[in-house]
C-alpha cells in the first residue's frame, strides 16, 4: 500500500544554516536530456519556439563527458548524497539513461540515485535496465488521468490504459527502488483527483497532490492560476535573503555548463563547464563564492534570474537568512564544514 499525501522532503535533515558553506554538495543534478518528448504548457522547454528564440541548445548528455563527471564525484571529500538524474527535458529521451544509472553506482562517490520523469517512455525491457541498473527513486509526473486531459496540458496523444499498464510493470518489479507518483492538483477537479488515487495508488509507494508553483523564472504559466497560502511544504510565504539550495545543490546541464539552480532555464548564470573544469574545481571557485557572498549580504537582486525567482518564496523548506553572518564567518575564512 502506498503511503498518501507525502511530498519527496522526507526524512531527517540538517540543519543547513549550520552546515554551510558545504565541503560537498549535497545534490548533484545532471540533466541527461534537456529534450522532451511533451509540450506541457507549465514548462519552458515544451514551448519549442520559445526554446529556439534563446538560442538553448538542444542535446543529449555525451556519454564520455558523463563518466568523466562521475568520476570527478570521488574528488569531494564527502560522497555526494543523491545524484538527481533531471532538469530541464525528459530524462529517458537520453537513450542510455539506464547506463548513466548503472556507470554511477559502480564508479561514482554517490550515495543514493533518483529521477523525475513523464514516464511515458516506460515499456518492459527498459523497466528491467532500469531497475537492475540500482536507482533507488523514481518521481513519475503524472499529467491526467485521461488520454484527452493529457493531451490538453501536454500536447500529445497517448494510449492511457497502456501508460498506467507500463507504470505497473515498472512497480510490479521494481525491486529496491521506490516509485513515486505525483500530479498537478491545479489540473485536476475533485472527482478527478480521486480518480488519480483510485488508479495510481495501488501501483506507487507514494502519492501526492502537489501545488502548482512558479518554478521558472522569466516564464509565464499558460491560462493556469496559481493561488497560496502557504509553500509547498507548508511554510509561511515570505521573502527571503538567501537562496537555499544555492549552498548544497550543483547543477550540471545537458551542455556540460554548470548553473547556479535547477530554474536556470536559459542558462544565464553559469558558474562553469565540467567538461574543461572538474566538479570540485567549480563548487570551490571564485563564481560560486561571489554569488554565496553576495546572497549572504542581501545582494541577491544583483543577479536576473534570483531577482526574479519565486522559488525562494514558495518552494523553499530551509531559511539561511538568520544563519548569514555565521555563514559569510566560515566562507571567509575558507572554512567549510
Amino acid at each position: 500500500m502506498s503511503e498518501k499525501n507525502r511530498t519527496r522532503l522526507t526524512g531527517e535533515r540538517n540543519t543547513l544554516g549550520h552546515m554551510s558553506p558545504l565541503r560537498t554538495p549535497y545534490v548533484l543534478l545532471v540533466d541527461p536530456s534537456n529534450i522532451c518528448n511533451l509540450s506541457c504548457r507549465f514548462c519552458p522547454t515544451g514551448n519549442r519556439e520559445l526554446i529556439r528564440k534563446i538560442h538553448r541548445e538542444q542535446v543529449v548528455m555525451d556519454w564520455e563527458f558523463y563518466k568523466k563527471l562521475i568520476h570527478d564525484t570521488k574528488e569531494f571529500p564527502d560522497p555526494i548524497k543523491v545524484l538527481r538524474l533531471y532538469k530541464e527535458g525528459e530524462p529517458l529521451v537520453n537513450p542510455r539513461f539506464a547506463d548513466m544509472v548503472r556507470y554511477a553506482k559502480e564508479k561514482g562517490n554517490i550515495l543514493r540515485i533518483d529521477t523525475t520523469t513523464n514516464g511515458l517512455l516506460f515499456e518492459k525491457r527498459l523497466n528491467r535496465d532500469i531497475i537492475s541498473a540500482g536507482i533507488d527513486q523514481i518521481n513519475i509526473s503524472v499529467n491526467g488521468v485521461n488520454s484527452n486531459q493529457i493531451k490538453n496540458y501536454c500536447g500529445v496523444e497517448i494510449d492511457f490504459e497502456k501508460y498506467v499498464e507500463n507504470i505497473r510493470d515498472l512497480y510490479e518489479n521494481r525491486g529496491q527502488c521506490e516509485i513515486y507518483i505525483k500530479a498537478i492538483k491545479e489540473n485536476l477537479t475533485g472527482e478527478e483527483q480521486k480518480r488519480f488515487y483510485e488508479i495510481f495508488e495501488g501501483i506507487s509507494d507514494r502519492i501526492f497532490l502537489e501545488r502548482i508553483s512558479p518554478a521558472w523564472p522569466d516564464f509565464q504559466f499558460i491560462d493556469m492560476e496559481m493561488n497560496f497560502e502557504t509553500g509547498n511544504y507548508g511554510q509561511a510565504i515570505e521573502d527571503r535573503m538567501v537562496c537555499p539550495y544555492l549552498f548544497y545543490i550543483m547543477v550540471v546541464n545537458s551542455n556540460g555548463t554548470v548553473s547556479t539552480c535547477v530554474g536556470d532555464w536559459q542558462h544565464k548564470q553559469i558558474l562553469g563547464d565540467i567538461k574543461i573544469q572538474s566538479l570540485k574545481d567549480v563548487w570551490y571557485g571564485e563564481i560560486m563564492q561571489k554569488y554565496w557572498r553576495d546572497h549572504l549580504e542581501g545582494k541577491k537582486d544583483n543577479y536576473y534570474m534570483c531577482r526574479n525567482c519565486e522559488v525562494i518564496r514558495y518552494g523553499c523548506f530551509d531559511n539561511l537568512d538568520q544563519h548569514a553572518d555565521e555563514i559569510l564567518t566560515r566562507l571567509k575564512g575558507h572554512q567549510y564544514v
